[in-house]
């Protein structure tokens, strides 16, 4: 296995270049292949889990849920605060910024980044619970690939490019996150579901943040300072097929479900407020409240 780590690793160095030494031996990042079999395990279980669950009744989980996400929002806040006020106070240039150009801030980014990319095998627990409390309709394509290529791509930036123009994206991630997830820890205590508002503006908000992001790494094209060009453009390429996934998302999920609103509204039969038609359950209705994408 080492033999294989070491082919591995020398291919990988010729064909994107030599490895940041400042995360040798740090968990996970030394060889590719625990990661790439933990996202072959969470594909597996995917696949096998619903099928597992068929005939069982799901799980509750709810204050598993309260936990999860309260940590998940607390994690987020800490990578999002440590990245936002080292950047501020170690002076980031906003338009371009190498990975060699500030030690000590650079060696905090790092540390930071690193839990962020540890995050993404922490987040494959969303799918889990999606299959646990047999919301399958929640494993949505969107869903899978971002999970999955997220864990992965974060794993080439811990290696190559473990700082300087990377925190812009993780910053404005782990800020959604904050939202997103204690928007989702919240939700799940019945008393608080009345007072919880701010569900599809989530989608709004990760939309901003791809163009966001977008725009301020192809500031690192037009304005270069060294670091590599070729994650600039994967970055971009990335970011427009996250919109485009996205975007499909907010359109079929909102959009259309506000169209058929209006449109029972024109046939005399309007859904009230709580999802019931005549005191019965509207199963489109429910399964647009329980709709997730993150």
């Amino acid at each position: 296995m080492e033999t294989f780590n070491h082919k591995l690793n020398t291919y990988l160095e010729s064909w994107m270049g030599p490895r940041d030494q400042r995360v040798q031996g740090w968990l996970l990042l030394d060889n590719y292949p625990p990661t790439f079999a933990l996202t072959v395990m969470y594909l597996l279980i995917v696949w096998m889990g619903p099928k597992y669950m068929k005939h069982r009744q799901p799980y509750s989980s709810r204050g598993l849920l309260v936990l999860y996400n309260l940590g998940l929002t607390l994690l987020s806040f800490y990578m999002f605060y440590e990245l936002v006020t080292a950047v501020w106070h170690g002076g980031y240039n906003f338009y371009c910024q190498d990975t060699h150009s500030a030690q000590e801030v650079d060696n905090k980014i790092i540390k930071v980044l690193w839990w962020y990319y540890f995050s993404k095998l922490i987040e494959f627990m969303d799918t889990f619970f999606f299959i646990l409390r047999k919301n399958n309709h929640q494993i949505t394509f969107l869903h899978i690939y971002h999970h999955a290529s997220m864990l992965n791509i974060w794993w080439f930036v811990m290696n190559w490019v473990p700082c300087g123009h990377s925190y812009f994206g993780a910053s404005l991630n782990s800020f959604v996150h904050v939202v997103m997830y204690s928007y989702y820890g919240l939700s799940a205590i019945p008393a608080m579901r009345p007072y919880l508002w701010w569900k599809k503006y989530i989608t709004k908000l990760q939309l901003i943040q791809f163009f966001l992001t977008m725009s301020q790494t192809m500031c690192a094209v037009i304005w270069p300072c060294g670091f590599p060009k070729g994650w600039l453009y994967f970055q971009i390429s990335y970011m427009v097929v996250l919109i485009v996934l996205f975007s499909n998302f907010y359109i079929q999920t909102y959009k259309k479900h506000s169209g058929s609103l209006k449109k029972e509204h024109q046939n005399g039969s309007l859904l009230s407020t709580n999802g019931h038609v005549n005191g019965t359950p509207s199963t489109k209705s429910t399964e647009h409240n329980k709709l997730r994408v993150d």
